[in-house]
């Protein structure tokens, strides 16, 4: 009898093409979908924000590449790249992250983005629907929040 093994590695999501626009994942287009369907103006993957500045590293450090692979040596000494984030859509006072399973860098990520929408962003709410589910809720939401 043979055994299966769960698949190891990064999970890798399928992208989908829906009116001209391709997402990177099923899960963003029925995000796009819903937000349509329900008269919702949004723009998608439109706009990056820098979370954190670039900068020269002017220090000796010794480390193997962020992979874990390569040779152990001095790898500072040089400019180091800022980081920026691009949420999945934006809209008028509301973003939205549509993330089935997450990485094991976007946590980190996620709460730097938190705190530069909590001082720079006012007035904007943040959602993170990871289902259809919580897609549909997200929408009925940002409906809920609308002034009539």
């Amino acid at each position: 009898m043979r055994k299966y093994r769960k698949k190891k590695g990064p999970v890798t999501s399928k992208k989908i093409i829906s009116n001209g626009i391709t997402f990177r994942s099923r899960l963003e287009s029925y995000m796009y979908e819903a937000l349509l369907n329900a008269g919702i103006e949004s723009e998608y993957e439109s706009k990056s924000y820098e979370l954190l500045s670039g900068f020269d590293c002017r220090i000796d450090c010794y480390e193997r590449q962020g992979n874990g692979k390569g040779e152990f040596k001095n790898r500072g000494n040089k400019k180091i790249l800022g980081m920026k984030y691009t949420p999945d859509f934006i809209g008028e006072g509301f973003i939205i992250e549509c993330k089935g399973r997450a990485n094991d860098a976007f946590p980190i990520r996620w709460k730097i983005f938190k705190k530069y929408v909590n001082y720079n962003l006012r007035g904007v709410k943040l959602y993170k629907p990871q289902n259809q589910k919580e897609c549909d809720e997200t929408v009925k939401l940002i409906l809920g929040n609308r002034k009539i």
